[in-house]
């Protein structure tokens, strides 16, 4: 049966105040699909930039915003097989996450392991997957080897120092001054990157430069964060955030053509962009974010939940997240 829904959808680009209530009926699941009841919804900074109108191509108003989501499965649609009414999932898609409930494909679901909080498995589906994929997919790195974390107090850059640790690697990152204890207490040397010259620093204190490097801040930062590379390194770009946030589409662009710069120069060094395919990689996802749970299992991972707010707080989270205020996740709970 259909149910009554209420979701927090973009009406037009803007502030957060363009955030609004949207209560709707949600048809019964399709064939393949499940109706969740959310539990938790993660916060993204690509959620800012679709709400600012930044990201070429983006879907047509009003829409609910939200890249990840852990809920209870409340209905099957025809076909389904292998799960049951009650079970807690987890589920990854392009959007529509800030929501009571949702139809996904049973297909793209994963289950969470028995005993996890809901919300710190909402915590952990993006960013840590992001991290995983940006660790093991793009840059490859192995124990022993040492990576530059840009923004390292954010959700990705807590994620990246996280799994970074637990994969043996001696971690640099970089924050602002009030951000710096939050990147020491994951194991990394904590660089201020308005006050130090993190490429002369991280140079110096890895004996040459690091083996990988992970930016999404953009601009400049890209070109700081080659500069920490030792010859072989690695930059991985995953976003443009900040900057872009600032500077618009011109700043993306700009950014852009920075990374293309970045690869046209002589200097053993490689550049390159990773970003989690939600559309094509629906197995990697699966893949990654099982290896993620069973660490969070295992105790072996710790994400950094900045705060839960309900999901009508959604404008007032972007707001915080846009502003800088947030370390680590901030995840949306039910009212």
């Amino acid at each position: 049966m259909s149910v009554q829904n209420l979701s927090m959808v973009i009406t037009r680009p803007g502030g957060p105040e363009v955030l609004q209530p949207l209560v709707s009926t949600l048809p019964e699941p399709g064939p393949g699909e499940v109706r969740l009841r959310v539990l938790a919804a993660g916060v993204s900074y690509g959620d800012v930039m679709m709400r600012l109108g930044n990201v070429p191509g983006g879907p047509k108003q009003p829409y609910a915003p939200g890249y990840d989501v852990v809920g209870e499965v409340e209905a099957l649609g025809e076909g389904v097989t292998g799960l049951q009414i009650g079970t807690c999932v987890a589920w990854m898609g392009a959007r529509g996450g800030y929501t009571r409930f949702c139809n996904v494909q049973a297909a793209h679901l994963v289950a969470v392991p028995d005993g996890l909080d809901p919300v710190v498995a909402g915590a952990a589906a993006l960013n840590y997957v992001t991290a995983y994929q940006l660790l093991h997919r793009a840059a490859r790195v192995n124990a022993g080897q040492s990576v530059l974390v840009q923004a390292a107090a954010g959700g990705v850059g807590t994620a990246l120092l996280d799994l970074g640790r637990e994969a043996g690697l001696t971690l640099f990152g970089t924050a602002s001054a009030g951000k710096l204890e939050t990147v020491r207490e994951f194991g990394a040397q904590a660089l201020d990157y308005r006050l130090e010259d993190v490429p002369g620093r991280v140079r110096t204190l890895s004996g040459g430069g690091v083996n990988a490097a992970f930016d999404a801040v953009g601009g400049a930062s890209f070109s700081r964060s080659s500069a920490a590379l030792s010859r072989g390194g690695r930059l991985v770009v995953y976003g443009f955030g900040p900057a872009v946030t600032r500077g618009g589409r011109a700043a993306l662009l700009g950014s852009f053509l920075r990374v293309v710069g970045l690869q046209l120069q002589p200097d053993g060094k490689s550049v390159g962009f990773h970003f989690v395919d939600t559309a094509r990689h629906q197995d990697w996802i699966r893949e990654d974010l099982s290896a993620v749970f069973a660490l969070l299992s295992a105790g072996r991972l710790q994400p950094l939940i900045s705060d839960r707010l309900p999901l009508s707080s959604a404008a007032e989270a972007q707001r915080r997240l846009e502003a800088g205020e947030v370390r680590g996740k901030l995840v949306l709970v039910p009212d």
